[in-house]
């Protein structure tokens, strides 16, 4: 987005009880408006898996009970592999009645209950991320999700980033300006917003998982993650 703007002075407000005051940067050249994103890819040391598992049963607590038994198993299997207990998260339990629908009488027909209880585990060596997968779903893991590969610290990324959208900004700048018979700017205003993006995330259905266990370990690529700042700056064109 562009927008020149037509130059402005400053504003003050007084009032007998001043809540609140605006100080607006004094201009005396046209104003450019410029909103710029840059994007800085970077090798991942942190992945995002879950795993979870889903009972039935024909009671709520015989479900719930199943269900306890089992994602037991597969927590221990977690923490068997060394994964620290603050990496390991539940995000889900869920307890629900089950349905089947007749067609002969088109009414719904009470078949039990479904419970269901997830975590998410945070890896800190991303190249464990398909073994510790194949571990889960061996251990009892009915449903798995990720990776979701990310930074722990992504701020030499975010700093870098910032400085090229910064640069590219001021340098489109500086062009206007010389188009328009100015002999450079003046920052006035910026504003900045962050954004990392990485590989989409997989979940994949019972059998593909027995078939990959059974086979051979999952395959896991990390690839780069990238992270975007995008900045909005306003200039001054001066003489």
């Amino acid at each position: 987005m562009i927008r020149f703007a037509i130059p402005a002075l400053a504003i003050a407000a007084t009032a007998s009880q001043v809540q609140a005051a605006e100080v607006q940067i004094v201009s005396q050249g046209p104003v450019v408006e410029l909103s710029v994103s840059e994007t800085v890819d970077a090798k991942p040391d942190i992945v995002d898996i879950s795993a979870g598992v889903t009972s039935q049963a024909r009671t709520a607590v015989e479900a719930m009970q199943i269900n306890a038994r089992e994602m037991t198993a597969v927590i221990d299997r977690i923490k068997a592999l060394g994964i620290d207990e603050d990496d390991i998260q539940t995000t889900g339990i869920n307890l629900g009645a089950q349905y089947d629908y007749d067609q002969s009488t088109r009414q719904q027909v009470f078949r039990g209950y479904q419970a269901s209880n997830r975590v998410s585990v945070t890896l800190r060596d991303v190249k464990r991320a398909g073994e510790v997968l194949d571990a889960l779903v061996a251990a009892g893991a009915t449903d798995i999700g990720g990776p979701r590969f990310s930074l722990d610290d992504d701020s030499p990324a975010r700093a870098q980033a910032r400085k090229a959208a910064f640069d590219k900004a001021r340098a489109q700048a500086e062009e206007y300006a010389q188009w328009s018979g100015f002999g450079g700017v003046r920052l006035l205003e910026v504003s900045e917003s962050v954004a990392s993006s990485g590989p989409m995330p997989f979940a994949e259905s019972d059998a593909r998982q027995a078939i990959k266990v059974s086979a051979a370990p999952t395959p896991v690529e990390p690839g780069l993650v990238g992270t975007m700042v995008s900045l909005t700056v306003k200039f001054e064109m001066t003489r």
